[in-house]
C-alpha cells in the first residue's frame, strides 16, 4: 500500500494543487480525523473543522510540501496539533457566548422574601415569653446596646444578656419547628 501511496502522491504534478488536496484528503483524512478527535476531547465537529483547516493549509502550501507520505503525515499532524492548541487558547481567552435571557424571565428583586421572613419572625416572637421577647425587641429590632436595653427595662445588664441568649435559642427552636431555619 505504501508503494501505491508513494506513486500516487509523486505522480501529482506540483502545479495541480487541487488533485494533491484530494489525494491528501483521501489518503490521510480518516486517520487524521481519528487522531484529532483524541486531541479535541472526542468533539467530532471540532475535529472535522481541524481536519478541514489542516487540508486547507496543505492546499495553500502545496508547492512547498514534500511528497513523501511520512513527511506529509508528520506535517499534517503538526499543523493539526497547532490548530487544536490555537482553538483551546481562543476558547480560554474569550468568554463563552450564551443566549440573552428573556426580559420577562429576569428576576427583579421586589422585597417579598424579606417581608415574608419578617412576618414569620414576628409571628414566632409572639410564641416567646414576655421577658425574652422584650429583650430581643430592644436589642435586635430597635438596635440598642445591652446597657441601653437594661436601663429601659430596669434590669441588670447580665440579666439582659441571659434572657437574650435563651430567647434567641427559643426563637431558633420555634423557627426550626416551623421549617424556616436549619
Amino acid at each position: 500500500m505504501r508503494r501505491q501511496l508513494d506513486s500516487r502522491l509523486e505522480a501529482v504534478d506540483s502545479d495541480d494543487e487541487n488533485v494533491l488536496v484530494e489525494a491528501l484528503y483521501r489518503e490521510f483524512g480518516v486517520p487524521l480525523l481519528r487522531h484529532v478527535r483524541k486531541s479535541t476531547g472526542n468533539d467530532l465537529q471540532w475535529a472535522e473543522d481541524v481536519v478541514q483547516e489542516t487540508i486547507l493549509r496543505a492546499w495553500r502550501n502545496a508547492s512547498r510540501l514534500h511528497r513523501e507520505p511520512g513527511l506529509l503525515w508528520a506535517w499534517l499532524l503538526t499543523v493539526a496539533r497547532r490548530i487544536v492548541i490555537d482553538g483551546r487558547r481562543r476558547r480560554g481567552a474569550r468568554p463563552q457566548e450564551v443566549e440573552p435571557a428573556d426580559a420577562d424571565a429576569v428576576p427583579v428583586p421586589d422585597g417579598a422574601d424579606q417581608t415574608l421572613e419578617a412576618m414569620i419572625v414576628a409571628d414566632a416572637l409572639q410564641d416567646l415569653s414576655e421577658e425574652h421577647r422584650e429583650v430581643i425587641e430592644h436589642t435586635y429590632l430597635r438596635d440598642r446596646t445591652i446597657n441601653e436595653a437594661a436601663e429601659i427595662l430596669g434590669i441588670p445588664p447580665g440579666t439582659v444578656k441571659s434572657r437574650l441568649y435563651y430567647g434567641i435559642r427559643a426563637l431558633r427552636k420555634i423557627l426550626k419547628e416551623r421549617g424556616v431555619a436549619s
